[in-house]
């Protein structure tokens, strides 16, 4: 297999676009990493995308953009996995390109979810749970996430306050991120005080959703000429029940487990290598889970992190350094290449006052469903 990096990324800002259309925003976001790439023309086009059908109407992702930027006769395909749609469109355009079935493709994460009320999206969302034993009962995802973290706090002692620095830390770093979506710092009053979603899931514990894209070029290693040269080191994907009741332990992610220790075992690396992690905060508990599961505290633990101020772009382990989904916004299938991109920023130091000092090596973290498929990258600087 050839060594791969990342030559050129791509986003546009993540909010309610009302004045594009779903082909203009991954559009948008395309053109901009061929342009970072300086390339006119790739050999693959792979989408990662959720909710087209459903919200947009729109179904034939990959023709639907190769069309739109003139990559005609290309390959190109719409990858789907929930949440994770797009570090599996990622992992896809990864493979093809490490195996020499192609010399270049494009990776875009688009989602445009302001084209239906919110019911429907919500509905449409949930499509991702089990639908006999999940949503035939009419549980959504922050109803699943809230019976989660319920427990949680039961079972490790934590109250609802000690999750507040995961969405502070979040907000905090998104204000030097212009594409993030919340602009506004948090305090932990107000995180308590936010509108209850469903207990003990406040506003404050939620990400937004969005419209957005983002977008990578990746090719053979030896081609990159620039520096820093970005390397992926690291690809590799797991899956649990896609029922939350289905699982031995509900309160441990066994696939974020095995698709970081993967992840791992492949680059060389263990979590104390780890200088940046983008983790898939769609809701604070998440960020415990995922920091338990990939090695970075105990069971039980995770929420330490956050109240010892470990998790900033000056702590032990900086994760959601543009913001997370909790501030950057989370338009779902494009959010596993927003973390992709947020993971180069760092590499090739760009992120300004979020930059980590020194910052050589990099994983990002994508979840579809609640934990049934996660994806874990890991990049580095050459």
């Amino acid at each position: 297999m050839r060594r791969v990096a990342i030559l050129g990324i791509g986003q546009t800002k993540v909010d309610e676009q009302w004045d594009k259309s779903l082909r203009e925003i991954g559009g948008e976001a395309a053109f901009d990493a061929m342009q970072d790439a300086g390339m006119e023309k790739v050999d693959a086009l792979y989408v990662g995308n959720m909710l087209s059908s459903m919200v947009s109407g729109q179904n034939q992702l990959g023709v639907f953009f190769s069309d739109w930027i003139g990559l005609w006769k290309q390959e190109a395909v719409k990858i789907e996995a929930a949440c994770a749609s797009g570090a599996a469109a990622f992992r896809a355009a990864l493979l093809a390109v490490a195996s020499s079935e192609t010399d270049s493709a494009l990776v875009v994460g688009v989602e445009k979810m302001s084209d239906k009320p919110g019911s429907e999206v919500t509905a449409a969302l949930a499509t991702a749970a089990d639908a006999d034993y999940e949503g035939e009962q009419g549980i959504s995802f922050v109803g699943l996430n809230a019976l989660v973290m319920r427990r949680y706090m039961h079972e490790f002692g934590w109250k609802h306050k000690d999750f507040a620095p995961f969405s502070i830390n979040a907000h905090a770093n998104a204000m030097h991120n212009p594409c993030a979506r919340l602009h506004n710092k948090i305090s932990a009053e107000e995180f308590e005080k936010s509108a209850m979603v469903a207990t003990p899931i406040n506003i404050m514990d939620s990400s937004p959703v969005g419209d957005g894209a983002a977008a990578v070029i990746i090719v053979p290693a030896e081609k990159v000429m620039r520096q820093p040269k970005i390397l992926v080191s690291a690809s590799a994907a797991a899956t649990d029940t896609i029922a939350v009741h289905s699982r031995k332990d509900p309160l441990f992610l066994q696939a974020a487990y095995l698709s970081s220790r993967r992840a791992y075992e492949m680059a060389g690396v263990t979590p104390e290598d780890i200088d940046v992690f983008e983790l898939h905060d769609a809701f604070s508990i998440m960020a415990a889970l995922s920091l338990e599961a990939s090695g970075f505290a105990e069971r039980g633990r995770g929420v330490r992190l956050g109240l010892d101020n470990e998790i900033s772009p000056q702590g032990r382990v900086p994760v959601c350094t543009r913001g997370g989904l909790k501030a950057r916004g989370h338009p779902v299938g494009a959010t596993g290449i927003y973390q992709i991109v947020e993971v180069v920023q760092q590499l090739r130091g760009e992120c300004g006052k979020t930059q980590v000092d020194g910052a050589k090596i990099g994983m990002a973290q994508n979840i579809g469903g609640s934990g049934a498929t996660i994806l874990t990258h890991i990049l580095q600087n050459d």
